[in-house]
């Protein structure tokens, strides 16, 4: 069995404390991201370990783990490369472009090459239609693709490179970005800033401009800036703007307008009367009540001459 880092007890113990005390299985998303940034894929230890942390019952885990696909149940190649094969892409060359990668690795649909390198997978969507045929790796884009260009990136993976996507920040190890899908940071340096946006998504901005119905001064291209600068920025701009707010105008003693309602003793009186909702069986899967309810109509089918119904394998009841 699998023991994890201590690294990944600490930033699993981060996650949970993201989220109220008793909302604590809501951190069961990330976690599972989390695990996999460890393993590589969500192994029976990584669900054991998610259901440990949050009290859970390890069913309760692997349900969540088998229905979203980002979440994978066998080792995973470091580049998990996907292949939009869906409508859009399709009439514009995308499964051309997954068969070429599939002869030429020799794997199919969610099989890994035998360096453990490559994990070739088709997509049903990628959501980036103005960009058609796309494929991802570690799900940063690469636009347009056509078979030898798609050729070109897995051959340059292989060999130990990291080629630049199209859009998005530099490229990462399937490891790597499952730590950012657990919501921490990419702590390479200079990793945020090295990608650029694609223009045919920012078209629309480019129109906006021209007609002056833009944000004043807002540069698409200025990269996304660190925690750290946006948190002095935001500092920055609250103490200018109170700085620049007028004094508030004194209240006369006597007014009779109601005090504030307390935020905290609100939320806490909203939260008392919507408890939250346990792994206990609804009141309708109670036996009792439901034997009780086939006996009444069982009564009623008696009654009126006719004993329960029973479909048949047409669908007609007889």
């Amino acid at each position: 069995m699998t023991v994890f880092t201590e690294e990944t007890r600490e930033r699993a113990r981060e996650i949970i404390a993201r989220y109220p005390a008793d909302r604590s299985r809501s951190a069961l998303l990330p976690l599972l991201h989390l695990v996999q940034s460890e393993e590589g894929y969500v192994s029976p230890a990584g669900v054991e370990f998610c259901a440990e942390v949050l009290g859970l019952n390890k069913a309760q885990v692997g349900a969540v783990a088998t229905f979203y696909t980002m979440y994978k149940r066998k080792p995973t190649g470091d580049y998990l490369v996907s292949v939009c094969t869906n409508t859009m892409c399709n009439v514009l060359g995308g499964q051309e472009v997954y068969d070429t990668l599939a002869e030429h690795l020799g794997v199919g649909h969610d099989e890994t090459t035998a360096d453990g390198k490559i994990t070739l997978e088709h997509a049903e969507c990628l959501a980036a239609c103005d960009y058609g045929p796309v494929m991802t790796v570690n799900y940063d884009f690469f636009d347009n693709v056509d078979p030898q260009g798609a050729l070109g990136v897995v051959e340059e993976l292989r060999a130990g490179g990291r080629p630049m996507p199209t859009r998005g920040a530099r490229l990462c190890t399937l490891k790597e970005m499952a730590v950012q899908l657990a919501g921490f940071g990419d702590e390479r340096d200079g990793a945020v800033a090295d990608g650029g946006p694609g223009e045919a998504t920012l078209r629309g901005l480019r129109l906006a401009e021209q007609h002056g119905i833009s944000v004043p001064g807002f540069d698409p291209n200025t990269p996304i800036r660190s925690k750290a600068e946006a948190d002095k920025a935001a500092a920055e701009a609250k103490a200018k703007a109170e700085a620049a707010a007028p004094a508030p105008a004194k209240v006369p003693a006597d007014t009779t307008a109601p005090a504030p309602r307390d935020a905290q003793a609100a939320e806490s009186a909203g939260a008392a009367a919507n408890p939250p909702a346990t792994d206990g069986k609804p009141a309708g899967d109670e036996a009792g009540a439901q034997q009780r309810n086939l006996k009444e109509a069982e009564a009623g089918a008696g009654a009126n001459g006719a004993g329960p119904a029973v479909a048949s394998e047409t669908g007609v009841q007889k």
